[in-house]
Parts: structure tokens; C-alpha cells; sequence
């Protein structure tokens, strides 16, 4: 596959994990068509990161339309759900939408169940829950048909499923059921998947970091001190916890640097497995991109 013969007019979708090189080439499709460049990342919205999120740089940002990057406050929810209601009035133009949250191309290329909102209660509940009983403890209080669909392993996901039957009466499988169709079927895009070679992946991740942090991350993670809270969305940022243990004095910055780039590195491996498994129809680059 080439740039050359990719569609000008389809819509464009690039995942990949950290650091394989989409937003280059998303920024050379927006040049190539005049289009719209568009955030499907799911740290990539905050506004309190730019650097630690390898969000595109300001240069980048005026020398062609960007949208959906850190307009989102740090301590505002933001879900699967806010991004398709986003993207969902800029699929009327050219777009290369790039990121590397699966969850945010699954739901625009197969659909997203339109499940409600969970309370703060109920999610609250679910946490307190899970540090006192468990994660077999949820998993029996599932509905049948989600219990029986549902990766028993995956807290999250258990957690998720526990406090949706929860607060609808529903099972989560229900919500799937109803699924709507998709805004933008795979076979309606040039649906591309980046999936480096790991030992290319591997050192161009521990060279990023250093120049993320000769950039001013630390100083970043700095600014972010004030009102630091880990349980927020937006501090998953990769670096930006291991920066802040840093600066509060409990760990030096070697180690904080090293724990950032392994967590970095770990992120890139259930990425490309995620990728791997979701995405067989879309068209793979195996190659390094550069």
C-alpha cells in the first residue's frame, strides 16, 4: 500500500500504538486533500497535556486545521461516547481521523450501544466494591447472557458491565444488542492500522521520552501539581504520575524516567495486541513508519 493510492474523498482512519509515527503521516494526507485532521485519541483531548501526550505542537496546529485536540478541562468526564458526538458533525468533510484508543474507531466503525450515563454513586459503589470482595464478587452479579460474554479477567470490564446492570436494570448485553449502525463502516474508509516492528517500536519510545522531556515535560507534569488527583482520567497520562512522584520527592528522576518509558513501552504491547485482534479488516502497515 501507498499514499499514492489511497482515496482522496473517502474518509481516512489511522490507529496505531504510541510513538508508530500517525500523526506524520496524517499530517501528509491533510496536506496531500485538505483535510481535516481529527483527534481519536483518548489523552490527546485533555488540555492540560500537550507534551507527555505527544499531542501535535502548536506549528502543527496552524500549519493545518486540527480538531478535537485539549479542548477538554482535566477534571471534565470525558468517554467514548462524548468523541462520536464530536466527530459525528465533522464527517461532512475530508477527514483523516488518528489516534491510538481503539475503543473510540470501534465505535465509529461498528456502532456504540446507547448506554447511560453511570452515576458517581453507583461508580463509587463499584470501586469500594471491588477493593472489598473482588473481582469474582462482581462477576456473579452479572446478568447471564453479559456474564457469559464478558472477558472474566478484565476488571474494567467486569466493573463497567457491574455498574451499567446497576443503574439501568439491564445488562450490558442488552445495551450491545441495540447497538445503532455505525457512522462510518470500515468498508466506507481507508481504514489503516500501523503495526511496527517492536525492537523499532521499543527504541523510538526511549527516544521520545528524552526529547519529551528536553521539550519541558517535567515542567508540564509541574503545572499539573496544584489539585493533582491520580484517580482522574487525564492523569493517565503515560509520564505524568511517574513525573509527579518525582516532584513530590519520592522518587528520583532516573527512576521516574525509566518507570515512564517501561509503562510506555507495556502500553505500546496491549495496543498492537488489541490492534491485532480488532482490526483484521483494515489494512496493515507492518514496516517502520518514519
Amino acid at each position: 500500500m501507498t499514499i499514492a493510492s489511497l482515496s482522496r474523498e473517502a474518509p481516512v482512519l489511522i490507529a496505531g500504538p504510541t510513538a508508530s509515527g500517525k500523526s506524520a503521516l496524517a499530517m501528509e494526507l491533510a496536506a496531500r486533500d485538505g483535510r481535516v485532521i481529527v483527534n481519536a485519541d483518548a489523552l490527546q483531548v485533555y488540555a492540560n497535556w500537550r507534551i507527555l501526550t505527544a499531542r501535535p505542537t502548536q506549528e502543527d496546529e496552524a500549519a493545518l486545521p486540527h480538531a478535537l485536540y485539549g479542548h477538554v478541562g482535566r477534571d471534565q468526564p470525558w468517554s467514548v461516547g462524548h468523541w462520536l458526538r464530536e466527530v459525528a458533525p465533522l464527517l461532512g468533510q475530508p477527514v483523516v481521523i488518528v489516534g491510538g484508543t481503539g475503543l473510540n474507531f470501534n465505535a465509529l466503525t461498528r456502532g456504540l450501544a446507547p448506554i447511560p450515563a453511570v452515576p458517581a454513586a453507583i461508580r463509587a459503589l463499584a470501586d469500594a466494591r471491588m477493593r472489598t470482595d473482588g473481582l469474582a464478587a462482581l462477576l456473579s452479579e452479572l446478568d447471564p447472557r453479559t456474564a457469559a460474554r464478558i472477558d472474566p479477567l478484565n476488571g474494567a470490564r467486569v466493573q463497567r458491565a457491574w455498574e451499567v446492570l446497576q443503574a439501568t436494570g439491564r445488562g450490558l448485553s442488552d445495551w450491545q444488542d441495540a447497538t445503532p449502525s455505525p457512522m462510518v463502516p470500515v468498508a466506507h474508509a481507508e481504514a489503516i492500522v500501523i503495526l511496527p516492528e517492536v525492537g523499532w517500536l521499543n527504541d523510538r519510545i526511549n527516544r521520545r521520552f528524552d526529547a519529551m522531556l528536553a521539550a519541558g515535560a517535567l515542567e508540564e507534569a509541574r503545572a499539573n501539581l496544584p489539585g493533582w488527583s491520580a484517580t482522574l482520567p487525564s492523569s493517565r497520562a503515560i509520564g505524568g504520575p511517574e513525573l509527579v512522584e518525582h516532584l513530590m520527592g519520592r522518587i528520583d528522576l532516573a527512576s521516574a524516567v525509566a518507570a515512564a518509558t517501561l509503562a510506555s513501552r507495556q502500553y505500546a504491547k496491549r495496543q498492537r495486541t488489541w490492534f491485532r485482534s480488532n482490526m483484521k479488516d483494515w489494512k496493515q502497515l507492518s514496516f517502520p513508519a518514519s
